[in-house]
């Protein structure tokens, strides 16, 4: 079992920064890949970033490369989405996922295990 804990959100101007954290509790988390996805207003949840057991490898939506970079610490047992030059269309609850695999995942269906989301408003 893999609790997941996000934190970090909140309202900046486009242009701006955010880092979100997700803090995990349980026993695999350095052995599970971690994803981040986000629900924006009145659509389905889609993906933005994931990255591998170890943080040797990390794959990006074509939205946010360049903009946004995923890495994790398995000593404090937490991911993180630094996302820079935010856009209004970033607007949306961003969630982490913790998979039973090692590699990175895109498809939401390859997490088990996901936290309550965090809010993130880019205001234009």
């Amino acid at each position: 079992q893999v609790q997941l804990v996000e934190s970090g959100g909140g309202l900046v101007q486009a242009g701006g920064s955010l880092r979100l954290s997700c803090a995990a509790s349980g026993r695999s988390f350095s052995s599970s890949a971690m994803g981040w996805f986000r629900q924006p207003p009145g659509k389905e949840r889609e993906f933005v970033a994931a990255i591998n057991w170890s943080g040797g490898s990390t794959y990006y939506a074509d939205s946010v490369k360049g903009r946004f970079t995923t890495s994790r610490d398995n000593v404090k047992n937490t991911v993180y989405l630094q996302m820079d030059r935010l856009k209004p269309e970033d607007t949306a609850v961003y969630y982490c996922g913790a998979s039973v695999r090692m590699e990175w995942r895109t498809s939401r269906n390859d997490y088990d295990y996901w936290g309550q989301g965090t809010q993130v408003t880019v205001s234009s």
